[in-house]
């Protein structure tokens, strides 16, 4: 089964960067979505961007123009580049992906509504941004 792992998050100052990885193992043959999911403290989990089977990039509104999702040519090593960061997203960050089908209108629908139908999930990333 595939195994997805989190790396670089941090802690940083209102307006810095940070680079999130997510790299996968195990997988079959590949993932036809992967994206990137946040929860704070109180909060429910949110989606933050996925890449969907076609390599069609989608963005939660709140971070479009400042965040960038992108993928290998493998599609087992998910990147998430976090520019001018805002206190507003401290949060946990989990890689999430299905290894089964799903068209990109579907992957859209996991990413905004239906979480749970990406089976695999990292362990998560701590994301601290300070004002």
């Amino acid at each position: 089964r595939a195994r997805l792992v989190e790396s670089g998050g941090g802690s940083v100052q209102a307006g810095g960067s940070l680079r999130l990885s997510c790299e996968g193992s195990g997988y079959t043959h590949r993932m036809f979505c992967m994206g990137w999911f946040r929860q704070a403290p109180g909060k429910s989990r949110e989606g933050v961007a996925a890449v969907d089977l076609n390599g069609g990039l989608k963005y939660a509104e709140s971070v479009k123009g400042r965040f960038t999702i992108s993928q290998d040519n493998a599609k087992r090593t998910l990147t998430l580049q976090m520019n001018s960061l805002e206190p507003e997203d401290t949060a946990m960050y989990y890689c999430a992906a299905s290894e089964a089908y799903m068209d990109a209108d579907y992957c859209h629908n996991a990413l905004f509504r239906r979480h749970h139908d990406l089976h695999y999930w990292g362990q998560g990333t701590q994301v601290t941004v300070s004002s």
